[in-house]
């Protein structure tokens, strides 16, 4: 006698275990791919200048940094253990990369001096030329409940292809929270300040030497 076996239970647990298994996958593949995204935020208004800007007009050229400030990921540093290792937050991300978002900040807060802010296209005969090159951008934990964001750069200016002068600007800001906003506020607060001090700089400088 041929016995005949019912396979449509068989099939139908088949088709629920697979179905199980995309609905698992596509949760897990969300919460991979699910980032905090973070920028600068806005900038703050600025207190009228009491007299012209010096210079009146600059050339800012894009900021430039080690491959590390090259992406968008957030590096963090744990002095208090390791300070020589670099980690990233997980799921926590800049909106753009680091050497951009300071670039986009110093040239928004030079043209709220009063200063007439170029790119490197719109370069004019005469007109200063400043390059920045960053040497540290991080959130750095002095122990496990104590954080800074540190910033540190070098800036040159060239006037018709002299170097007038070259300064290294670093500020440290206390983070308010022991984590990835935390360091993200801390980061733009030093970037405020670090830009504060370059205009105090330029404004020091003889652009119009020989």
């Amino acid at each position: 006698m041929r016995t005949t076996v019912n396979r449509q239970p068989l099939r139908f647990s088949a088709a629920v275990a697979i179905a199980c298994s995309l609905m698992l996958a596509g949760c897990a593949s969300k919460e991979r791919t699910s980032n905090t995204i973070f920028d600068f935020g806005p900038v703050a208004p600025a207190m009228q200048a009491a007299a012209a800007p010096k210079p009146a007009a600059i050339v800012v050229m894009d900021v430039t940094g080690p491959a590390t400030l090259d992406t968008e990921r957030m590096f963090y540093r744990l002095n208090y253990a390791d300070a020589q290792q670099a980690r990233t937050y997980a799921n926590s991300r800049w909106s753009a990369t680091p050497v951009s978002l300071v670039t986009q900040r110093i040239k928004a807060r030079l043209a709220q001096s009063g200063m007439k802010v170029l790119s490197a296209t719109d370069a004019a005969t005469g007109v200063p030329i400043l390059r920045i090159e960053i040497d540290d951008f991080v959130h750095a934990f002095a122990s496990a409940g104590q954080s800074e964001g540190q910033i540190m750069l070098r800036a040159s200016v060239f006037q018709e292809h002299r170097l007038v002068d070259q300064r290294s600007f670093h500020r440290n800001a206390p983070a308010r929270s022991q984590d990835a906003a935390g360091g993200v506020a801390a980061l733009a607060a030093g970037t405020d300040q670090v830009a504060a001090d370059l205009l105090a700089w330029l404004a020091s400088l003889d652009t119009q030497g020989k």
